[in-house]
């Protein structure tokens, strides 16, 4: 969609921004209405393998519809410019820091202040309690699929920009590594998440560095022996509770 938006149809950069967040937002509530609305109170197995056919179902659409080869194409040339001749660091970089940073703090603001983040986090403890509180539990599920589903696209939107290329399967790995990252740090820390994020950020980099020539495919490899590691420590994660298992 990014590719058609910028490429194809020329709009300013901008403006693709928040066309691509609300069709992600739009995205997850179809998803949580079609596909997990009638799942709810199923074990979580159920709800994995729904994920897992509904990520297939949608990524082989995408192959069939578009195209099985990746698409390149041009960002605007001031987010190309090199602003550190010490290290490769290009304005699209310190792009994607910004937005990421500003993402984070507005999320942590959101469910901490904000009425709808506090009812989620009051859902994810006990939905029944949520309900004899008062919480529309319906109304908030759908927007916690809305608002995952909008920082999805923007995470998508921004891959994409940092190698000027897209593809039907582009997100299959880095969703990988960002649920090893979440277990890493304790599933339902929001810091324990971003803590999880940066490990496993710097041991892939450094890892470039270290490992012998022709051995750096395996850095992921490095990822997910660390997860096992931290899971034999200490199962809940680095900043996980016993309730969050």
């Amino acid at each position: 969609m990014f590719l058609f938006l910028f490429s194809v149809f020329h709009l300013p950069f901008i403006l693709v921004i928040f066309i691509v967040i609300a069709l992600g937002g739009l995205m997850g509530f179809v998803l949580e209405a079609i596909g997990y609305r009638k799942l709810r109170g199923a074990p979580g197995l159920s709800l994995l393998i729904t994920s897992l056919g509904i990520y297939i179902f949608i990524e082989n659409a995408v192959k069939l519809l578009v195209s099985p080869q990746p698409y390149a194409f041009s960002m605007p040339s001031f987010l190309d410019k090199i602003i550190s001749n010490f290290i490769t660091f290009r304005l699209i970089d310190l792009f994607i820091i910004a937005t990421t940073i500003t993402i984070m703090i507005c999320f942590a603001i959101f469910v901490k202040r904000n009425k709808v983040g506090i009812a989620m986090r009051g859902i994810s403890e006990s939905v029944e309690k949520a309900r004899l509180v008062g919480i529309n539990v319906n109304q908030v599920i759908i927007w916690s699929f809305i608002v995952a589903s909008a920082i999805a696209a923007i995470t998508g939107f921004m891959w994409g920009s940092k190698y000027g290329q897209i593809s039907y399967n582009m997100g299959f790995m880095p969703g990988i590594i960002a649920f090893v990252s979440i277990v890493i740090g304790g599933i339902g820390s929001i810091p324990g998440a971003v803590l999880g994020g940066f490990l496993i950020g710097l041991i892939q980099t450094f890892s470039i560095g270290f490992l012998p020539p022709g051995w750096t495919m395996y850095r992921d490899a490095i990822v997910f022996a660390l997860l096992i590691v931290v899971l034999l420590i200490k199962p809940t994660g680095i900043m996980g509770r016993k309730e969050s298992i």
